[in-house]
């Protein structure tokens, strides 16, 4: 199963709102709220626009259950 450090990414990043967040990788702040709770497992696409806009490696912020 996919998890995420997506919250803790967000506030160590300038403490960016979800929505904030949202606005730059052009998705809804429910979105973000959903990938940070784990209910919706982001596009590839959309993941790598996430990790681009924290300034972070794609592994920093998503990685599988038990790794």
């Amino acid at each position: 199963m996919l998890k995420n450090r997506l919250k803790l990414m967000r506030v160590k990043n300038g403490d960016l709102t979800q929505q904030e967040l949202a606005d730059r990788v052009a998705c809804s702040r429910q979105t973000i709220h959903s990938i940070e709770t784990g209910k919706f497992v982001p596009s590839v696409e959309l993941a790598l626009k996430i990790a681009k806009n924290l300034n972070a490696q794609l592994d920093e912020i998503f990685y599988l259950e038990g790794e």
